[in-house]
């Protein structure tokens, strides 16, 4: 049993097809990243997993982000290391039970969702392949304190940003690369003219990458 509720997309392929998890963003649900499954390769087995923490009224989150007049807005990183633990159990999980492929894993990310992948996939490396960082930023207090840099040299990462992004400030995304390149980590970083959100040409992008990288 999974400790996380999620929706699938089966594969074409009936054996060792390639994984495709997506998290969504924070106050949102399993169903947000999948309404564009159906237009992603055919060859995909796709899993869109719920997050655990139930908001009011509705949607829901990977870890709190709290807002109080000393710290200002400030991330539950205890609640966030919970839930990259959760996730990559859920990994495991998923290539126990389908038919997928283990050594060809994608994590999809939006928002929190792009945080805790991008620290999912450096935490636990043997168990990711690609990573596809949309509108989210590397947070170094969730990784762990040394990254052995053999361990993480076969990651790829696509990442992108809209440079008028008001919830997570472009700045923060631009670091992503910077940091990525110091591990030696292949990656593709691209910002498009909008705000918290996927343009149309970033989907067209992080496709033609994917198809690439499958």
């Amino acid at each position: 049993m999974s400790k996380l509720h999620y929706i699938t997309r089966p594969s074409t392929l009936k054996e060792n097809a390639p994984l495709l998890i997506m998290c969504h963003g924070y106050g949102s649900d399993e169903n947000d990243l999948f309404s564009f499954a159906s237009e992603l390769p055919e060859e995909l087995f796709i899993i869109s997993v719920r997050a655990p923490h139930p908001m009011q009224p509705y949607g829901n989150a990977w870890y709190a982000i709290n807002f109080d007049a000393e710290k200002g807005k400030w991330n539950d990183v205890v609640q966030a290391k919970e839930s990259i633990g959760l996730i990559s159990d859920f990994i495991d999980y998923a290539c126990n039970t389908y038919p997928v492929n283990s050594k060809n894993v994608t994590l999809l990310g939006f928002s929190q969702g792009s945080i805790l992948s991008y620290a999912v996939s450096l935490t636990f490396p043997k168990k990711v392949k690609n990573v596809i960082a949309l509108s989210g930023y590397v947070s170094e207090d969730m990784l762990p304190k040394n990254i052995n840099k053999d361990d993480v040299s076969h990651l790829n990462f696509f990442c992108s940003h809209g440079s008028v992004d008001q919830v997570i400030p472009v700045e923060w995304a631009q670091k992503a690369p910077v940091f990525l390149d110091t591990l030696g980590i292949k990656n593709t970083y691209s910002e498009y003219p909008v705000g918290h959100g996927v343009a149309p040409q970033n989907f067209h992008d992080l496709k033609a990458w994917l198809q690439k990288h499958i």
